[in-house]
C-alpha cells in the first residue's frame, strides 16, 4: 500500500547535488551532516538503551572508545526491565534518559533495542527485553513514547533478525516468511504502527542473503509501505557496503561519517544515471524533516536531576528483580535476626550493565554489600569474596586459593548465606556469544562447599543472559535473578532480600534445563556465513512446550512474598475484540503486584502448526492483601492471526480457540474456549493448487463439486465416480489440479481447467463487490 505520511513532506530544498549527498552520510562518529540552506541543523547521536553513552571532549578513541563518557544515569538494561513487564516504568526511564539527553544537547538515542532472543547464547541478549515479540513491543513501545514526547528521537533497533554477535556483520539469518513476521518483525510492526518512532536503525546482518541495508523489500516495501514509517532508516555503525545500493533500498543515512568518500560515489551514480537523483531527493526531504524533529529550539537543556534519576533507576530496579524459588519462605531476611554470611566477589564488584556500545559511566553506583549492611538494623552481615573475578587485582582478590578456605569457614558459622554468583564481562558482550550457559566452575564448586556446611542459602544471580541452574537448584532453597540491574541495583537486591520490598518480576525469557533443550540449539550459530532458523515460529517457550520439554524456569514465572488467588476467567466477544475478564484476589499477608498473563492456542485441528499458547495480553496490578480486583485484557481478532505465505497475508482460521489466564506459561489459572469464525480465503486458485486446496477454498470448493456432480451425472463409465469416493479424494488431496485434469476418467478435462480457474476468479469478484455493497 502506499505510504501515508501524517507529517507534510517539506519541498526539495534548492541544493547542490554535492550538498544533498552530504547530508546522507555523517559528518563524524555521532553527529549528522547539517545544512542551514536546507534549515536542517546537525543532529547529536548518542548510543544510550538503558543510558547516555556520550565520549568526553577528551575522549580519543571515537567510536571504539567505550571508556571515556561522560557520566550518566545507568537504568536497568532492557534484560531486566523485560522482567518488569510494566511499560509505564519502561516510559518514566525512558523520560529521563530523554532529560539527560536534552541537558547533553543530544537529539537522538540510539535505542530501545528489540531483537528477540532466539538463543541463549546472544551475546547481547542483555540489551533485548524478551524472547516474545509482545513483552519486547509493549516495552520497546513504551521507551519509544517515553524520549520522543519529550522531545528526543528513538532509533528503534536493530532492524532485524539481529538474533547473535558471531559473524554480526556479515552472516544471513535464513528465515521463512511466516517465522519472520509472527517472531522477529511483528514487534518492530507494533511499534513503528503504534509509537511512530522518528528513525529506524537497520542491521548489521543480511536477511534470506540480502543485506538488510540493501534490502528493499524490509526498508521499502514492508517498512513504509506495509507500516505507513514515516521517519528515517539509518545504519549501524559500518554496516553500509555499497552506499549506492542503500540508498536505492531506503537507508537514508550511513553512519558514521566516511569523509565524503561514499558521498562521491552517490553523486557519480546520480551523474551516471545508475541512481534517480528522485531516489536521493526523497532521502533528503526524510533527512530533513528528521533533523527539525530532533533540534526543536523550544526544547530547553535543564540541569540534570541527579539523584531523581538515581531514585528512579532504584524504583526501577526494584520491580525487575525475579524471585525464581523461595523454598521453606527463607525469604524475606529478617534485618533485626541472626548473622548473615554474604558470600562472592559479585557482592562487593556488581556487574549492572553489559559491555559494549552501550556501557555507560554511571553517576554514582550502589553496591550490594554496603546497602545490605545499611538495612540490616541487628543482624550481623559478614562477607568473604569466596573467589576472584577476573582481571580484579590482588590486593582486591586476596589469595585465590584461601578465598574459598575462608567462605566455607563463614557459611559455617553463620545463620544463613546468601551468595553471589554469575557471570564476569569477559563472559558476554556485545561482538561475541557465549560458548555455554554454565557459571564459572569455580562458582559452583564453591556453592556445594557452603551447602555442605550451611543448608541455609540464598543465591542471587548477576548475569546479562540465562544461566543454567541444573542440578545445584534442587538444593538451593532460595533463589533471586538479579540480572544486571542498573546504578542502583545493589539497593533493589538488599530491599527484596530483607523485604522492604515484594519482588514482583517475571522472567520474560525461558530458564532451560540445558543449551541442548533450546530449540534453536542445533542451527546457532550457523556455519560459512548462513545461520538457518529451523526452528521456525518454535522460539522460546513455544519450542519448550512444542516439545513438552522440561524447564528450569518456565517464560512469565515470578514469585512474590504473597500469594494471588484467579477467578471468574470469561470472554465477551464484541466487533473484532475479545474482553477477557476474571478477578485477581491477593490471599496473602503482604501488599504486592502481580502480572496477569493472557495466552491464546489456535485450533486443534488448525492446517498449520500452531504453538501450544502464545500471549496476547498481560495486565499489572497492585494489590492489599485481602484485595480483590476485576481486571480485563483486550485481544483484538488479528491476536489470533498467522501470517499465511501462501496467501500472502494474515489470516485468522475458523474454529475453537482456547483463552487463558496464568501466572506463567506454565501455571495457567483458568481456560476458556471461544468458537471464532475465520476470515474468508484470498488465495487466488490455478492449477498448481491441489485438490485439498480447490476443495477447502470458499468459492472452489463448490464451483469445483459441482462438477463433479455433472460429470458423474453425465458419466457413461462408472470410473467417472471415483472422485466421490472420500478414500480416494484423501488419496488425491496433494496432488496439483492440473495434474489429476490429465487422467483420462477426470471429471474436469485439461481444456475446461482454463474456464473453471476463470469461474472462480468472477464468482469471487462477485462476492467481494456484494460483501462491499
Amino acid at each position: 500500500m502506499p505510504q501515508q505520511n501524517p507529517l507534510p513532506r517539506p519541498p526539495v530544498p534548492a541544493l547542490s547535488l554535492a550538498e544533498k549527498t552530504s547530508l546522507t552520510s555523517g559528518s563524524g562518529d555521532f553527529v549528522t551532516q547539517g545544512s542551514a540552506a536546507a534549515s536542517a541543523p546537525a543532529v547529536v547521536l548518542s548510543d544510550g538503551p538503558h543510558g547516555l553513552r556520550l565520549p568526553k571532549e577528551s575522549g580519543d578513541g571515537g567510536q571504539l572508545d567505550l571508556h571515556s563518557a561522560a557520566p550518566a544515569t545507568c537504568f536497568p538494561p532492557a534484560v531486566a526491565l523485560g522482567s518488569s513487564w510494566n511499560p509505564e516504568l519502561a516510559e518514566q526511564v525512558a523520560g529521563a534518559i530523554a532529560a539527560e539527553a536534552t541537558a547533553y544537547g543530544v537529539g537522538v538515542v540510539l535505542g530501545p533495542g528489540i531483537n528477540i532472543k532466539r538463543s541463549p547464547l546472544c551475546g547481547r541478549n542483555f540489551e533485548y527485553f524478551s524472547e516474545d515479540p509482545l513483552v519486547s513491543s509493549e516495552l520497546g513501545g513504551a521507551m519509544v513514547r517515553g524520549l520522543q514526547n519529550a522531545g528526543v528521537g528513538a532509533a528503534l533497533k536493530h532492524y532485524a533478525a539481529n538474533n547473535q554477535e558471531t559473524d554480526r556483520m556479515r552472516v544471513s539469518a535464513d528465515i521463512d516468511e511466516r517465522p519472520l513476521r509472527e517472531i522477529y518483525l511483528r514487534a518492530f510492526e507494533r511499534v513503528v504502527r503504534c509509537d511512530r518512532p522518528w528513525s529506524v536503525m537497520a542491521s548489521y546482518n543480511g536477511i534470506n542473503g540480502v543485506p538488510v541495508s540493501e534490502n528493499a523489500r524490509l526498508l521499502t516495501d514492508i517498512l513504509r509501505g506495509e507500516w505507513d514509517f514515516d521517519g528515517i532508516v539509518m545504519s549501524d555503525w559500518g554496516a553500509v557496503r555499497d552506499r549506492v545500493a542503500a540508498l536505492r533500498a531506503g537507508l537514508d543515512l550511513q553512519m558514521p561519517g566516511t569523509g565524503g568518500r561514499t558521498d562521491l560515489e552517490v553523486a557519480a551514480a546520480v551523474e551516471s544515471g545508475a541512481l534517480d537523483e528522485a531516489v536521493l531527493d526523497l532521502a533528503v526531504e526524510r533527512l530533513v524533516r528528521f533533523a527539525q524533529r530532533t533540534t526543536d529550539p523550544a526544547r530547553s537543556p535543564g540541569a540534570i536531576d541527579v539523584d531523581g534519576h538515581h531514585r528512579l533507576a532504584g524504583t526501577a530496579a526494584d520491580q525487575c528483580v525475579v524471585l525464581l524459588k523461595n523454598d521453606a519462605a527463607l525469604l524475606p531476611l529478617d534485618p533485626a535476626g541472626g548473622s548473615v554470611a554474604v558470600i562472592g566477589e559479585l557482592a562487593r564488584t556488581p556487574r549492572f550493565q553489559g559491555a559494549g556500545s552501550s556501557q555507560v559511566t554511571p553517576t554514582r553506583l550502589d553496591v550490594p554489600l554496603d546497602s545490605l549492611r545499611e538495612l540490616a538494623t541487628v543482624a550481623d552481615v559478614r562477607f568473604a569474596a569466596g573467589y576472584a573475578l577476573p582481571g580484579a587485582t590482588t590486593e582486591t582478590a586476596g589469595s585465590d586459593a584461601q578465598l574459598p578456605e575462608e567462605a566455607v569457614r563463614l557459611a559455617s558459622d553463620s545463620g544463613t548465606v546468601v551468595m553471589f554468583l554469575g557471570l564476569p564481562p569477559q563472559d558476554e558482550s556485545e561482538g561475541f556469544d557465549r560458548d555455554h550457559l554454565d557459571l564459572p566452575t569455580a562458582q559452583t564448586e564453591l556453592l556445594e562447599r557452603v551447602l555442605a556446611v550451611n543448608p541455609r542459602v540464598v543465591v542471587v544471580l548477576s548475569n546479562g543472559g540465562v544461566v543454567r541452574t541444573a542440578p545445584w537448584q534442587e538444593r538451593v532453597p532460595a533463589l533471586v535473578e538479579g540480572w544486571l540491574l542498573g546504578q542502583a541495583g545493589g539497593g533493589a537486591l538488599a530491599r527484596v532480600l530483607f523485604g522492604a520490598v515484594n519482588p514482583s518480576g517475571k522472567l520474560a525469557e525461558t530458564m532451560p534445563l540445558r543449551l541442548e533443550d533450546s530449540p534453536s540449539h542445533p542451527s546457532f550459530p550457523g556455519e560459512e556465513g548462513r545461520s538457518r532458523y529451523g526452528e521456525g515460529i518454535f522460539v522460546g517457550y513455544r519450542g519448550y512446550d512444542a516439545r513438552r520439554c522440561e524447564v528450569a524456569f518456565p517464560f512469565g514465572h515470578g514469585l512474590s512474598y504473597t500469594t494471588f488467588d484467579y477467578d471468574g476467567l470469561r470472554v465477551d466477544e464484541g466487533d473484532d475484540v475479545f474482553r477477557v475478564g476474571l478477578t485477581v484476589t491477593n490471599t496473602g499477608p503482604r501488599a504486592g503486584r502481580e502480572i496477569v498473563q493472557v495466552y491464546a492456542g489456535g485450533p486443534a485441528d488448525s492446517r498449520v502448526l500452531r504453538p501450544v499458547r502464545e500471549l496476547r495480553g498481560f495486565v499489572t496490578l497492585f494489590l492489599e492483601p485481602g484485595e480483590s480486583r476485576d481486571v480485563v485484557v483486550e485481544l483484538t481478532r488479528h491476536d489470533l492471526a498467522y501470517f499465511s505465505e501462501r496467501e500472502g497475508g494474515w489470516k485468522v482460521e475458523g474454529g475453537r480457540y482456547r483463552i487463558e489466564a496464568g501466572a506463567s506459561s506454565r501455571d495457567i489459572r483458568g481456560c476458556v474456549e471461544v468458537d471464532v469464525e475465520g476470515d474468508p480465503s484470498t488465495l487466488r486458485l490455478t492449477g498448481r493448487n491441489t485438490l485439498a486446496e480447490w476443495l477447502e477454498h470458499p468459492v472452489g470448493g463448490p464451483l469445483l463439486s459441482e462438477w463433479f456432480a455433472r460429470a458423474r451425472a453425465e458419466a457413461s463409465q462408472e470410473g467417472q465416480g471415483a472422485l466421490a469416493d472420500p478414500v480416494m479424494r484423501r488419496f488425491l488431496s496433494g496432488v496439483p489440479l492440473d495434474v489429476i485434469c490429465e487422467f483420462p476418467q477426470s471429471p474436469v478435462p485439461p481444456a475446461s481447467l482454463g474456464e473453471l480457474v476463470d469461474a472462480v476468479e468472477v464468482r469471487t469478484v462477485e462476492g467481494h463487490e456484494r460483501r462491499g455493497a
